[in-house]
């Protein structure tokens, strides 16, 4: 399952090897200051739309790049749970980071604290 990490300003959505294969991608990473929101979604299908580049079941799976006018995605989701938006400012590489993860919650609320201690900083 893919991860958020986290590391010298960086802020990584890893894929697992499985995933790798999948998504056509080994994940994404932006900096800490290109992170507009975080956010969990409870259905993330609901939000995803574009022209998928990786691989995808509807409501199973979906690992890859989905392919928008104004901006890709990243995304590692799986049924329908809850997941974890990281939306990104315009000029970002992405658009939005999206990852079904445990415990979205929390990691919500490490991501969020991050990013109030980034802002600290600046």
């Amino acid at each position: 399952m893919a991860t958020f990490e986290i590391r010298d300003g960086q802020l990584a959505l890893k894929f697992s090897p499985l995933e790798k294969l999948g998504g056509l991608r080994s994940g994404a990473t932006v900096g800490l200051e290109d992170i507009q929101a975080v956010e969990k979604v409870d259905d993330p299908w609901d939000i995803l739309d574009g022209l998928r580049f990786g691989t995808g079941i509807p409501w199973v799976i979906v690992l890859g790049t989905m392919l928008r006018q104004g901006g890709n995605d990243v995304v590692a989701v799986y049924r329908r749970d809850p997941a974890v938006v990281v939306t990104l400012r315009p000029g970002a590489p992405y658009q939005r980071l999206i990852a079904t993860v445990p415990q979205p919650e929390q990691v919500v609320a490490t991501l969020q604290s991050a990013l109030e201690n980034e802002c600290r900083k600046t």
